[in-house]
């Protein structure tokens, strides 16, 4: 099923040979060292959890903020089309096509930090541009910029939480928090503007920007995480003894590297060399990207479905999606069950707890869960069915949907360490893809088969491609060993 790449596709790919990065200097930290971040105080890191986890919140909020009431900016935009309406969310998705391509790879270098912050300050402003927006063009244009640097933490948390962290339980449970926010987040953006935009259509990107701006409160205080970056500022200092000078010696360093420039091509291309030579990479990715798209599909299928069919408000119909994060919340307290379960069998020595294919159980729970959900959604569609029925389908599909992301993004941070931040922008490019195309599909799909076969369509195409995380569950060691990357 899977064949390893030649040897001339990807070895030149090595992050120990050809892929130095600037900051490998500086060899490591001393045993205990309290500046690095792996010893850094439990209530530290937890912060640090809280801090990237609040830019996630107001990444994911705003990419669905226009789908809760399309029609007010329809009327005040003079927009007709359907398809064009899409637009605002699925532009905003391209965006983080595009953007961890970059972002991801650039925290690899110069570090976390200092890639958080300015794409952060752009976001912020981005969001105002939205909110000023003078015509649907502008707004358009403003709207793909915004998920441009909005995709910035998406493609770094998870190599945040890998440089705080070890291969431990812990880890595990900040990957947890952050798909619970990429969860949540899409939730709460209809929600917004379904009520906020009956006082005109900028009150919801007015919101955004507030939220924005109380998040700015903890950014300021996040310190710099990924160990390579602190090392070469930790070495500058010892050498010149003079802080001041700090930023035009990195600066200089840089110039006067004749490698440099390769570096950063070597290591901007990374993630899609991890996508194309890892298999791994590459069905995850693609199981990923088809769970993500069918979830911003539903920002689409909802209103045809509750408010075609059952007649219900805007603001009532975006409640429709509360479920899913019930659903979310539950599954949140199975991965914690689980975790806790593997971690005794850890003490124990246990052989099945040793392997990182231990994250890979919830995820091929999650998949017939999530399946069943758009069977249920789909057939329980009907006039003569309470609304509260098809809206329950939510509860099974927000478990099954975080618990497919949780395991699955926790075991590519398992394997792939050292790459996180490429590996996440990888995942993150792959699924805003789909994120950003199906939903231009649903209404044809919704005409086309009608309510009741277009969800089973779906259902069928879950159970389909939930087969991975149990081809690695069997195989993954055997597939493990033909990487060139994984642990």
């Amino acid at each position: 099923m899977f064949t390893s790449p030649a040897p001339t596709d990807c070895e030149h790919d090595k992050p120990s040979t050809t892929e130095p990065t600037p900051h490998a200097k500086p060899d490591s930290f001393r045993p205990g060292d309290p500046k690095n971040p792996r010893n850094w105080s439990d209530i530290k890191k937890i912060g640090i959890v809280l801090m990237v986890l609040n830019t996630v919140l107001n990444s994911t909020i705003s990419s669905a903020l226009p789908s809760g009431n399309p029609a007010v900016i329809s009327t005040a935009l003079h927009i007709h089309s359907s398809a064009q309406l899409v637009l605002l969310t699925s532009i905003y998705l391209l965006g983080y096509v595009f953007g961890p391509l970059v972002f991801g790879p650039l925290s690899e270098i110069y570090g976390r930090k200092k890639v958080l912050i300015p794409t952060f300050f752009c976001f912020t402003a981005f969001t105002l541009g939205c909110a000023l927006a003078p015509n649907w063009g502008a707004l358009l244009v403003l709207r793909f910029l915004t998920g441009l640097v909005a995709s910035a933490p998406i493609a770094i948390v998870g190599g945040v939480y890998a440089d705080i962290y070890e291969l431990d339980i812990r880890r595990g449970r900040a990957i947890a928090a952050f798909m619970a926010g990429n969860t949540f987040g899409p939730i709460l953006g209809p929600l917004i503007s379904g009520f906020a935009s009956e006082m005109g259509w900028r009150w919801p990107f007015w919101i955004a920007l507030m939220l924005a701006g109380v998040s700015w409160i903890l950014l300021l205080f996040l310190p710099e995480t990924y160990a390579p970056a602190i090392l070469a500022r930790e070495n500058l200092l010892r050498s010149k003894g003079k802080e001041e000078q700090n930023a035009t010696m990195v600066e200089d360093s840089k110039i006067k590297d004749p490698d440099h420039k390769h570096t950063i091509k070597g290591i901007l291309v990374r993630p899609m060399r991890l996508f194309f030579c890892e298999p791994i990479v590459f069905c995850v990715c693609l199981y990923l990207a088809l769970t993500f798209g069918i979830f911003y599909l539903f920002f689409e299928a909802y209103p045809i479905i509750f408010q075609g069919i059952y007649k219900l408000s805007p603001g009532v119909s975006a409640l429709a999606l509360l479920p899913i994060g019930i659903g979310a919340l539950l599954a949140c307290a199975i991965f914690f069950y689980y975790d806790n379960i593997v971690r005794r069998a850890q003490v124990s020595n246990k052989p099945w707890s040793q392997t990182p294919e231990t994250r890979l159980p919830l995820a091929c729970l999650g998949g017939p869960i999530l399946a069943s959900s758009l069977f249920w959604l789909a057939r329980t569609a009907n006039p003569h069915i309470h609304p509260i029925i098809p809206m329950l389908a939510g509860i099974p599909f927000g478990i099954g949907f975080l618990l497919i992301f949780m395991a699955l993004t926790n075991y590519l941070t398992d394997l792939y360490a050292d790459q996180a931040a490429s590996t996440m922008a990888a995942l993150t490019c792959t699924r805003s893809i789909c994120g950003a195309g199906l939903p231009f599909a649903t209404r044809t799909i919704y005409a086309t088969l009608g309510v009741h076969w277009a969800g089973s369509l779906l259902g069928f195409l879950a159970l389909l491609v939930g087969m991975v995380p149990w081809v690695f569950w069997r195989w993954g060691a055997r597939i493990r060993g033909r990487g060139r990357f994984a642990k």
